[in-house]
């Protein structure tokens, strides 16, 4: 991104461009049908202009865990910076809506653009929690409805593969390297790629998919599958040199190695791990070593995975002890096949060699939970704060404009977020606050936070001025996910029975939410 001048419909102003949605399929018309006609309701009621405040939140955390890692938000703001509905959208518009439907509103839509929309997000990377707002999106009520639709679907996808990486790296832990092997059990090229950006800003360290390399600037990993292997015939001339291996298997392996001396890692199970696969690969590893190369490793990709692993880092071993070869011992074993959270974790249960993953399916089809679940729900308009109620108290929203916080205790973790109104006196260190569960009166701490950190940053300023928080690289964000999450407290984080973190609001959004809920409430009567 450089500094140009960018037009938008109310003129002309500076200001640092940004690109489009890396998927070309992000456009205004990615969005419900409703979106439209509530849009021309707005309108023909002469309320298209009002101002209203709509927060982005989810209520549950996804995978039975305790926390969840936002993302997606780099895309939302590329998509607003080029929100343009095009005359070829308008022909189309005017096809799907009631003939009834005025020249004017068509006109309007012409003239629509983000200028005037405010986006305060929480950064993008960040560990996250229910009912805290990950978006506050502020602007004309028809516009921003229009914006509905396109931000949940760009941040529950990527805020729920994220989250998934996340935890394979959590149970996995930080020595051992992960690769994102999903692309071809994705859900379509957008899921493949969205799978890979956001697996490696959950803690993935490479991917084998060509296409994120280029776009994100991922590190790519890859070797050879059976095919390559069961391609090469048996060679007569080798024939009972090397005992049981397979020759056609050997042969494979020696091509590879010519082919890359300096990156020769081997598909070992083809046709039999330990008598054939290993064997093989170190002959030829030894071959590279004898003219100054360094074979990488295996992978294993079926069999028993701990007990495979634990069998060729014998085997390597003995090869090292018996001809001296240093650190061939340490040669590196990658395991894939249908990996998941579980079996990583029976892997260490079971005690293993394995050096590295690489995990596809269950990693990114996310095969554990469906969707994350956000929702987009209105908390004002025209400065009148307004609440979304139900006979399910989960699903009730928490009204108004809020500011959010992050409180910190004396070892260094967060204790938990709150959530006040716009105007109230901002928590502050060393101050006693009272911290209150939004809907059960009974659940209350005191807290003295040590340090306080504001949530919602202003991302997209429309025109109130505001300095604009820049979208920072891919690695800035993985960097920030790896950090948060070493931040939070491990009851926070294990697998099983982990201790939910709390999401509070102050005293005086807690009265107010409760006065406006009877308010808003019918009352019954019996007869």
């Amino acid at each position: 991104m450089g500094e140009e001048v960018r037009a938008t419909a109310n003129g002309v102003r500076s200001g640092r461009v940004v690109d489009g949605p890396t998927n070309p399929m992000v456009t205004p018309l990615l969005t419900d049908l409703y979106q439209f006609t509530m849009a021309y309701a707005y309108w023909k009621a002469g309320k298209h202009q009002e101002r209203a405040v709509f927060d982005l939140f989810f209520r549950k955390n996804p995978f039975g865990g305790e926390y969840t890692i936002f993302a997606g938000l780099e895309e939302c703001i590329r998509f607003i910076a080029n929100f343009k509905i095009t005359e070829e959208d308008i022909s189309f518009l005017k096809q799907c809506l009631p003939p009834s439907c005025e020249d004017g509103f068509f006109d309007y839509l012409r003239e629509v653009d983000c200028s005037d929309v405010e986006v305060y997000a929480i950064s993008e990377g960040s560990v996250v929690f229910p009912k805290v707002p990950l978006l506050r999106v502020e602007g004309p009520i028809a516009v921003v409805q229009l914006l509905e639709t396109p931000f949940v679907n760009l941040i529950n996808y990527a805020s729920l593969v994220t989250t998934n990486a996340a935890r394979h790296r959590f149970v996995a832990g930080k020595s051992k390297t992960l690769l994102e092997f999903g692309l071809r059990r994705a859900q379509g090229p957008d899921g493949g790629i969205g799978a890979s950006k956001y697996c490696y800003m959950g803690g993935f360290d490479a991917t084998s998919n060509v296409a994120a390399g280029k776009l994100f600037g991922i590190p790519l990993r890859g070797t050879h599958s059976h095919a390559f292997v069961s391609s090469y015939m048996r060679s007569k001339s080798l024939h009972g040199i090397f005992g049981e291996t397979n020759q056609s298997e050997l042969a494979a392996f020696t091509s590879y190695a010519l082919a890359f001396p300096t990156n020769f890692l081997a598909l070992v199970d083809t046709y039999d791990v330990m008598r054939s696969g290993v064997p093989n690969f170190c002959a030829v590893a030894l071959a590279l070593h004898s003219l100054g190369y360094k074979a990488v490793g295996i992978r294993l990709d079926s069999g028993d995975l701990a007990y495979l692993s634990c069998e060729a880092r014998k085997f390597f071993r003995s090869v090292e002890k018996e001809l001296g070869i240093n650190d061939f011992g340490k040669t590196i074993i990658t395991a894939s096949n249908d990996l998941n959270e579980e079996t990583l974790d029976a892997l260490n249960k079971q005690g293993h060699e394995v050096d590295a993953y690489g995990i596809g399916t269950y990693l990114v089809t996310c095969y554990a939970q469906a969707a994350l679940g956000c929702v987009f729900k209105l908390v004002e308009i025209n400065n009148q704060p307004r609440i979304k109620l139900s006979e399910d108290v989960s699903k009730v929203s928490i009204p108004c404009k809020k500011r959010s916080y992050r409180l910190y205790g004396k070892e260094g973790y967060p204790l938990l977020d709150i959530m006040i109104g716009e105007n109230e006196p901002p928590p502050k260190v060393g101050e006693r606050i009272l911290c209150r569960h939004p809907f059960n009166e009974s659940k209350r701490a005191h807290v003295v936070p040590q340090h306080v950190e504001e949530l919602l940053k202003c991302y997209w300023p429309g025109l109130s001025g505001k300095q604009r928080e820049e979208l920072p690289p891919l690695e800035e964000l993985r960097e920030r996910c790896i950090k948060q999450l070493d931040q939070m407290r491990p009851d926070h984080m294990r697998r099983l029975n982990p201790t939910p973190y709390k999401v509070s609001v102050s005293t005086k959004l807690y009265d107010f939410i409760h006065f406006l809920w009877l308010n808003e409430a019918p009352v019954g009567e019996l007869e």
